[in-house]
């Protein structure tokens, strides 16, 4: 397997050696890791807040979950 790209559209391809070797002018071999990164999932970046307490919410909060 072989991965293309075109030069024309900037399309990438995966294809077999035989149909690689066969493709046009238009389309370049390039590394299979730039093939993978057109895959790879953009992470969102989750900021918490950090909610400060008061001592008597502490208190509640440790009665309630001794129940």
């Amino acid at each position: 397997m072989k991965c293309l790209k075109s030069s024309k559209t900037g399309e990438i391809i995966r294809v077999s050696n035989e149909k690689a070797d066969a493709a046009t002018k238009e389309w370049q071999f390039i590394p299979k890791s730039e093939w993978k990164a057109q895959f790879k999932k953009v992470g969102v970046e989750v900021k918490e807040e950090v909610v400060e307490e008061t001592i008597s919410e502490k208190q509640l909060k440790k009665r309630k979950n001794a129940r």
